[in-house]
C-alpha cells in the first residue's frame, strides 16, 4: 500500500512538472508590462535617463495598449508635477519620437492625488490611450526628468506600464 501511494505522489508530481515546462516553452503574450526604477539617491537628475525595453511579439500587434508613468515619491517633493520627456523608439528604427508630458501628482489644493502610505505616494499616470505598437521586436522607452530644479529632489522610483486595452479595429 505504502509502495502505491509512494508511486501515485512521484507520478502527480512528473505530470505537474510537464505540464509546466510545455507552459514555460509557449511564446508569451503582453497582456501587462511593468517596470520601475529606482532614482538614485532619490535626486533625478538631467543625465540620469531611465530606459526601458519591451518586447511585443507578432499576436501581440493585434490589440491597443494603454501606456502609463509610475512615479513614487516622498511627501517632501516640492512641485505639484513633474515635467517629463519621454522618448520612444520603435523596432528597427534608429531615430526616437520625442514628445513632453506633464505627470501631475496634486490637486489644486495641494493634496496628492497618488496612493499614500506614510509620507511616500505612488501615481500611475496614463501618457497614452489606445496605442498603437504594431511592429513585433523591442520598443524602447527612455524617461528624462525635464523640470528646471537640477536635480529634483526626492523622486523614489520612475516607471513604464503598458496594459493591453482591448483589440484593434
Amino acid at each position: 500500500m505504502y509502495y502505491r501511494s509512494s508511486f501515485m505522489n512521484r507520478l502527480g508530481a512528473i505530470i505537474i512538472a510537464g505540464c509546466l515546462l510545455m507552459a514555460s516553452c509557449l511564446p508569451a503574450k503582453m497582456d501587462a508590462y511593468e517596470k520601475n526604477q529606482e532614482i538614485p539617491r532619490h535626486q533625478w537628475t538631467y543625465q540620469y535617463k531611465p530606459v526601458f525595453e519591451v518586447t511585443v511579439n507578432p499576436e501581440d500587434t493585434a490589440y491597443l495598449y494603454n501606456l502609463y508613468v509610475n512615479v513614487r515619491h516622498t511627501d517632501a517633493y516640492p512641485y505639484s508635477n513633474i515635467w517629463v520627456l519621454v522618448s520612444t523608439q520603435t523596432p528597427g528604427d534608429t531615430t526616437q519620437q520625442l514628445r513632453r508630458v506633464e505627470l501631475p501628482l496634486a490637486d489644486a489644493s495641494g493634496k496628492w492625488l497618488g496612493s499614500g502610505l506614510d509620507d511616500i505616494y505612488e501615481h500611475r499616470i496614463p501618457i497614452q490611450e489606445r496605442a498603437i505598437l504594431n511592429k513585433p521586436g523591442t520598443y524602447r522607452f527612455i524617461f528624462e526628468q525635464n523640470m528646471r530644479q537640477n536635480p529634483l529632489p526626492y523622486v523614489m522610483n520612475v516607471g513604464l506600464r503598458i496594459e493591453k486595452a482591448g483589440q484593434r479595429p
